[in-house]
């Protein structure tokens, strides 16, 4: 079964990103959407007034049509990083989603939407800063874990349907061990994905993915922060579209204690950025 784009929309004005890029997507892919909106704060007594989401329904319907794009709409009256959750786990949905507008104190509080949306969707996200395209440049991220997989597969198909061109790219972190096999990765930064190596196999594999679906691919390797070297990477790129894996689900010990390199990177980086899950299923 084709997955369905899950748009979201609480009437703030950037959330226009999410519907303008989702469409597009949904137009290249030819996927059904859902348009969600979901009216904050809204009192019994202020059902009749003007609400901010007529006017952003009524602008993504006119673009859907105009795409051609098939949709459907729909209201739920709440909190979004409590509601966005429960439609999108009950469905088979790429979630995208745009800055909602939350005040500064509200974002030190409880941290930033993006975050919390990530912890609780188990499907894949697609966070939409600000709206980049045509998708013609597109990044994705390998760790070796195979926490990319899913995000890959996804990533495969948009570059396909939009004809874009693939980086695939393994950053090296930065450590103090002097083991052969960490050698041999440092020695071979520039050629990686010619080595014997956990990150070589890596980027093989998922150069001999892209290439099977007739894509025009390469392979890179970057040395350093693996959050600075990724954003690094983002600018002097370029990109329009950056695909990462998540370890998140993963039920190890490492997601306790490393930092949540997909939501660093999403938070950060000047285009939008899918994240999927890892799963058991695909590993």
């Amino acid at each position: 079964m084709k997955p369905e784009f899950l748009i979201v929309t609480n009437g703030f004005k950037r959330t226009w990103s999410a519907i303008e890029y989702g469409a597009a997507l949904a137009q290249s892919m030819r996927m059904k959407t859902t348009l969600l909106g979901i009216a904050e704060e809204l009192s019994p007594a202020a059902i009749d007034d003007h609400h901010p989401l007529e006017d952003i329904f009524a602008q993504a319907v006119e673009l859907f049509q105009k795409l051609n794009v098939e949709y459907s709409l729909e209201i739920r009256n709440g909190v979004a990083e409590k509601i966005i959750p429960e439609i999108a786990n009950h469905g088979d949905f790429i979630t995208v989603v745009s800055p909602l507008g939350r005040p500064q104190f509200k974002r030190w509080l409880t941290g930033r939407s993006i975050h919390l949306l990530m912890e609780q969707i188990q499907n894949p996200i697609l966070y939409v800063p600000q709206t980049q395209l045509p998708v013609k440049k597109l990044l994705i991220t390998v760790g070796g874990l195979g926490y990319e997989e899913a995000a890959e597969n996804i990533a495969v198909q948009i570059a396909h349907a939009n004809e874009a061109d693939v980086t695939i790219l393994y950053v090296v972190p930065p450590t103090d061990l002097n083991y052969p096999s960490t050698r041999n990765v440092q020695e071979h930064i520039n050629d990686l994905a010619e080595t014997d190596t956990l990150p070589g196999r890596s980027l093989r594999k998922a150069m001999e993915i892209a290439q099977q679906a007739g894509l025009k691919a390469k392979a890179k390797a970057r040395q350093g922060h693996i959050v600075e070297e990724i954003l690094a990477e983002i600018q002097e790129g370029e990109y329009d579209l950056v695909c990462m894996g998540s370890s998140y689900s993963a039920h190890t010990l490492r997601q306790y204690y490393a930092p949540n390199i997909t939501a660093e990177v999403a938070e950060s980086a000047p285009c939008p950025v899918l994240t999927a899950r890892f799963s058991r299923r695909e590993s």
